[in-house]
């Protein structure tokens, strides 16, 4: 999960104890101090400068001093009290270009005179283009610290992004046509270098992998799914295929990856199920079938949630009761097991879809609330479709009967409940995988991600 870190500059020109004729100063320090504390409060880490900025130099100090500070996600600037925009806009678009998001933040009351100095800026800033979000609220108001958390939060996932490479392995799996990427648009919209290598070289890692690398894996596995999986070649291939994609993801610096998966290694190794659910267990963010949109959510939720992420179809939806049923092709992380039981082993099972077989996990996910989202593109532009959902438990009576449905009841099954319109949510997803991630900050976040980096939002 991350934390955010974000630089605090008090501005106002009536400062250093100017009082106004009622004898109170016109910056109240007791006021910025119990700011500060709500933020950190909130889980923002501060990077505090000590002048209350007026001047043309002291902003210019002030700003270049949180765009050098590699640590520094946003700015948040907060009113202190009425201001002369022009001495302070123009470092302010200095610290923009730099790409780091820009919040203005104003508490309201009549004293001190802050909501000018808030929309002189405000205004000011969107003369003149500068991307930022307004904050007009109390600092004891939830909503409006949430706001304050969500845009830091997605500004350090856009800056996290930025000089970032996804490794893709192989080419584009089962035909898929909604999940490719222009190596030029990733790069113009998010930094983004996409580093293609051929799977070939996942086979020699994992033929590499020594046994006993393969021994010190087994009190993590007992641990994760109460027993080792039986020993046989296939499920020894699975294993020796998470190992090698962990060693060369994590030698090669990938900020996550994607993976064909079939046709080529489930045919010609094994089924990428138990890899994938293993990696997704370590926090990469990943896909399969060369679904770039898939592995950029997952990646996405991965750094916001405490939870780890599940991807996989979205194979029935009832539109009365807004239930989905996610059900992965044998790949979700196996500590999202619910109280039914825990994790355990299953096959690949489809022999059209890879005849070399392979480990997969069978679960059902635990109860929680948390979103649905997709990147997706249309037209050749990004949009993030996003919902909130809760996900349930069915009770032990009728699980059985909830897990035949499908006709593959021993791959993993998330039961959701999406918080929308059905029918909206239908016309607006752009492919067949839904990714669930835990936690009701998730939302937001997302939703503020998508208005710095430019995606269109379709928040249902």
């Amino acid at each position: 999960m991350i934390h955010s870190t974000v630089g605090f500059i008090v501005y106002g020109v009536h400062k250093d104890g100017l009082q106004d004729p009622m004898g109170t100063p016109f910056v109240d320090d007791a006021l910025i101090s119990e700011a500060k504390a709500v933020l950190k409060n909130a889980g923002l880490q501060l990077v505090e400068h000590d002048t209350v900025i007026a001047s043309k130099q002291e902003a210019a100090e002030a700003l270049k001093k949180m765009k050098q500070d590699s640590r520094v996600d946003a700015v948040v600037l907060f009113s202190g009290t009425w201001v002369w925009a022009a001495h302070l806009v123009g470092a302010v678009r200095d610290f923009a270009n730099s790409g780091k998001a820009v919040l203005l933040w104003t508490h309201p009351r009549s004293q001190g005179w802050r909501p000018v100095g808030g929309l002189v800026m405000h205004g000011g800033l969107l003369e003149i283009g500068i991307p930022h979000r307004f904050v007009y609220g109390d600092i004891k108001d939830t909503d409006t610290v949430g706001r304050i958390v969500s845009y830091a939060r997605a500004a350090h996932l856009k800056n996290s992004l930025n000089l970032a490479t996804i490794g893709a392995f192989g080419g584009r799996g089962m035909g898929q046509t909604c999940g490719a990427a222009d190596p030029s648009q990733w790069m113009r919209m998010f930094g983004i270098d996409i580093d293609s290598r051929d799977a070939t070289e996942i086979i020699r890692t994992a033929e590499r992998i020594s046994d006993a690398q393969l021994e010190a894996l087994q009190p993590r596995l007992r641990q994760l799914f109460g027993a080792a999986p039986d020993a046989n070649m296939v499920n020894e291939r699975s294993i020796r295929l998470y190992l090698a994609l962990k060693e060369i993801v994590e030698r090669e610096r990938y900020a996550f990856y994607t993976i064909q998966s079939y046709p080529g290694l489930a045919d010609d190794y094994t089924a990428t199920c138990f890899a994938q659910s293993m990696m997704l267990e370590d926090g990469h963010g990943t896909s399969t079938l060369g679904d770039f949109n898939t592995a950029l959510t997952v990646y996405l939720l991965g750094r916001l949630s405490r939870e780890r992420i599940y991807y996989g179809d979205l194979q029935h939806i009832d539109r009365k009761t807004r239930e989905i049923k996610i059900i992965g092709d044998g790949a979700c992380p196996p500590s999202l097991a619910s109280k039914l039981g825990p994790a355990g082993f299953a096959e690949h099972g489809i022999p059209t879809e890879g005849n070399a077989g392979g480990l997969s996990v069978r679960l059902v996910c635990k109860a929680g609330e948390g979103v649905l989202a997709r990147l997706g593109r249309v037209n050749g532009e990004f949009q993030m479709v996003i919902t909130r959902a809760s996900v349930s438990e069915p009770s032990s009576e009728v699980l059985q009967q909830r897990l035949d449905e499908c006709g593959i009841p021993f791959w993993p099954h998330g039961f959701v409940t999406a918080h929308c319109d059905i029918d909206a949510l239908l016309q607006h997803w752009t492919n067949e995988y839904a990714c669930l991630g835990y936690g009701e900050d998730l939302y937001p976040a997302l939703a503020d991600f998508c208005e710095l980096t430019g995606i269109k939002a379709i928040l249902l």
